[in-house]
């Protein structure tokens, strides 16, 4: 099971999987697991989790929910895939406590603040989740304007909306990778 040390890299094995899965549903309240989603789906509520989740989830889950970004790949355990039913077959409550309290030992943080019963956004979120195995090309290229920026790309921005009101612009100096 350890054979390979506490290396992030490696995967878990599949005891490993089953004991961490176990601990979190041990972990989650039987109320929280029953709770259902207060906020009532609408296209404005999912436009809203959608902007949400591409500016604060994505860094980690990607724009699809597939956890294949730099970070999600190289934490442990691995950012999941949200898409598929390890995840989908949460409850509504489930994955509401796991984003308001994270999980600990993982690279999941508690996003919540204040009492749970006040955090609509967590709520939101849990519908853009469920919208997550069937989300659309248009969908995803949307979320792009979402997503964070460096400072580069902020200032390449800028200096292209200069560029188009008139000014005279020097182009950035090119990145250099380290």
């Amino acid at each position: 099971m350890f054979s390979t040390g506490f290396s992030a890299k490696e995967e878990p094995g599949t005891l490993e999987i089953l004991m961490a899965r176990q601990v979190r549903h041990l972990a989650i309240p039987l109320s929280q697991r029953h709770a259902t989603n207060p906020i009532p789906a609408s296209p404005a509520i999912l436009k809203e989790a959608t902007q949400h989740f591409a500016d604060h989830c994505a860094t980690c889950h990607a724009n699809d929910g597939s956890g294949k970004t730099p970070i999600g790949k190289n934490v442990y355990p691995k950012a999941p895939d949200l898409r598929l039913a390890d995840t989908q077959s949460l409850s509504d409550g489930e994955l509401f406590f796991v984003i308001h309290n994270g999980i600990r030992f993982t690279g999941m943080p508690a996003w919540g603040t204040g009492k749970p019963e006040e955090d609509q956004d967590t709520w939101k979120l849990v519908h853009f989740l469920r919208r997550l195995p069937a989300i659309t090309a248009e969908e995803l290229e949307e979320m792009k304007r979402y997503n964070p920026k460096t400072e580069r790309e902020r200032e390449e921005a800028a200096a292209v909306e200069r560029f188009l009101g008139g000014e005279d612009v020097v182009p950035p100096a090119p990145a250099h990778h380290h």
